[in-house]
C-alpha cells in the first residue's frame, strides 16, 4: 500500500498490548522480501487495516492502509560492526535487521568516521565517547559485543538518549572451564612434567614414575572467589565438586543467599589456597590485588585473574612471585592488551626462561572464546537488537 512517494509497505504486523481505548500499538513494517526493516510504537492512535483477523485477544495482523502522517524510515537500518575479529565468527545473523557493515578491526582514530551514518553500532573494545559519538546523528542503539562496557561513555549515552546493551551469560561456562584449566596446569606442575617427558629424561630413567615436584589434592583446600556473579557461582559449584571449601569476598559489599561464607578482605586473603577474580572493573576493584594484598596471602596460594586486567597491579604480582609470597599465578587478562613486551610479567618470564616458568601462566584473553561461546555472543547481540526493535529492550546498561 502506497503511503507516500518514498515508502511502499508490503506487509505489516500490528500488536495491540492493551484494550483499544488504552492501546499501545507496535507496528512491524516489512519490505518486499518480508524482511523486517522498521518498528514504530504509537500510543492512543487509531490504526486502520483490512484483511485482518484476530489471532488472539492481544494480537492482530493486517496491512497498514493509513496513516500517511507516520514518519517512516526512508532506509533500512544501518548496523556497523567495528571489531568483527574480536569474535572471529560471522555477524550475518544481524542481516535480518538491515544493512550490516562489518570491519574486521577499527583503529580508534577511524571510529567516528565509520559510525557517522550508523543506526546501530556494535563495538567490543573501541572507545565510544563524546569525541566519537558527537557526529553520529542517526545513532539509535549501541550493542556492546562483550559483557564489560567500560569502553563506552554511559553518561554521554544517557544524556543523549542512546540506549546501550551488553552481552550477558554467553561465556559463563567457557570462563569456568578456562579457570580450572589454568588452575590445574599450575597446581599439578604440568609444564614441568610435560617438559620432563618431552626432553627424553623419562625414557631413560629406571622407575615407572617421576615425582620431581610435589603437588597436592584440591580436595579439602579452600577456594576463594572475588565476585560472586554468574561466573563466580559456577566456579564455586565446580570447586565444590572437587571437594573444596568455598569462601567469597564481595567488593560491592553484598551478601548472597548461598552456601558459601562471605569473609572480609584480609580474612579472605589469609585463608585461601586458591583465589580467582570474577568481578567487574570498578573504582573499588581497580588495583585491588596489590602489594599489600599479596603480602597477606598464604605462601602456598595460587592466584588467578580471569576478570579485568587492571584489578591486579602487575609489578606487585611479579614481586610476590619473586619473593615467594604466593606459589603461582595465572592471568588471562592484563593491564594493557595486547600485553606489551616490557610488561613486568613478560620480564619475569624472560628472567626465568631457563629454569622454566611453571609459577606463572599467561593466556591471551581467551577464557571467553570457545567457538560455541563466540557464536552465542553474536546471537545475543541479535536478540538485543530484536528486543529493542519490538519495544522491550533487554540487557540495558543505561536508563534510556
Amino acid at each position: 500500500m502506497l503511503l507516500s512517494d518514498d515508502y511502499y509497505i508490503y506487509y505489516a504486523e500490528i500488536s495491540v498490548t492493551q484494550p483499544p481505548e488504552k492501546s499501545k500499538h507496535i507496528i512491524k513494517l516489512y519490505g518486499e522480501n518480508r524482511q523486517l526493516f522498521h518498528i514504530i510504537n504509537i500510543d492512543n492512535m487509531a490504526i486502520y487495516w483490512y484483511d485482518y483477523y484476530i489471532k488472539s485477544d492481544k494480537y492482530r495482523r493486517g496491512i497498514v492502509m493509513t496513516p500517511t502522517e507516520l514518519k517512516l524510515a526512508k532506509k533500512e537500518l544501518t548496523i556497523v560492526v567495528l571489531e568483527a575479529d574480536a569474535a572471529g565468527v560471522s555477524f550475518d545473523p544481524l542481516a535480518r535487521f538491515g544493512k550490516v557493515i562489518t570491519y574486521e578491526h577499527t583503529p580508534q582514530e577511524l571510529v567516528a568516521e565509520r559510525i557517522r551514518e550508523a543506526d546501530i553500532v556494535v563495538p567490543n573494545k573501541c572507545v565510544l565517547d563524546q569525541n566519537t559519538l558527537a557526529d553520529a546523528k542517526d545513532l539509535k542503539l549501541i550493542c556492546e559485543a562483550a559483557t564489560g562496557y567500560n569502553n563506552i561513555d554511559i553518561d554521554y549515552c544517557v544524556s543523549h538518549g542512546i540506549p546501550v546493551t551488553n552481552a550477558r551469560g554467553y561465556s559463563t561456562e567457557a570462563v569456568v572451564q578456562h579457570t580450572f584449566a589454568m588452575l590445574l596446569h599450575l597446581w599439578e606442575k604440568l609444564s614441568y612434567y610435560a617438559d620432563y617427558v618431552a626432553s627424553g629424561a623419562y625414557s631413560s630413567q629406571p622407575s615407572f614414575t617421576h615425582m620431581g615436584k610435589t603437588f597436592h589434592e584440591l580436595s579439602g583446600k579452600t577456594y576463594g572467589i572475588i565476585g560472586l556473579g554468574a561466573i563466580g557461582r559456577r566456579v564455586a559449584e565446580v570447586a565444590t565438586a572437587f571437594g573444596m571449601k568455598v569462601v567469597y569476598y564481595s567488593p560491592s559489599g553484598n551478601t548472597y543467599e548461598v552456601p558459601y561464607e562471605r569473609l572480609d578482605f584480609d580474612a579472605f586473603l589469609q585463608s585461601c589456597d586458591v583465589i580467582s577474580c570474577h568481578t567487574p572493573l570498578t573504582e573499588k576493584t581497580g588495583g585491588l590485588m596489590n602489594a599489600s594484598s599479596f603480602e597477606k596471602c598464604k605462601p602456598s596460594c595460587y592466584f588467578l585473574n580471569l576478570a579485568r586486567g587492571p584489578i591486579v597491579v602487575e609489578k606487585d604480582l611479579v614481586k610476590a612471585l619473586e619473593e615467594g609470597q604466593i606459589a603461582g599465578a595465572a592471568l588471562d587478562v592484563f593491564e594493557t592488551e595486547p600485553i606489551p613486551p616490557h610488561s613486568p610479567l613478560m620480564k619475569y618470564i624472560e628472567r626465568h626462561r631457563e629454569e622454566g616458568t611453571d609459577k606463572l601462566l599467561l593466556t591471551p584473553h581467551i577464557a571467553w572464546a570457545p567457538l560455541e561461546a563466540r557464536e552465542r555472543l553474536v546471537e545475543d547481540v541479535a536478540q538485543s537488537i530484536a528486543a529493542w526493535l519490538e519495544g522491550r529492550p533487554r540487557s540495558l546498561v543505561t536508563d534510556s
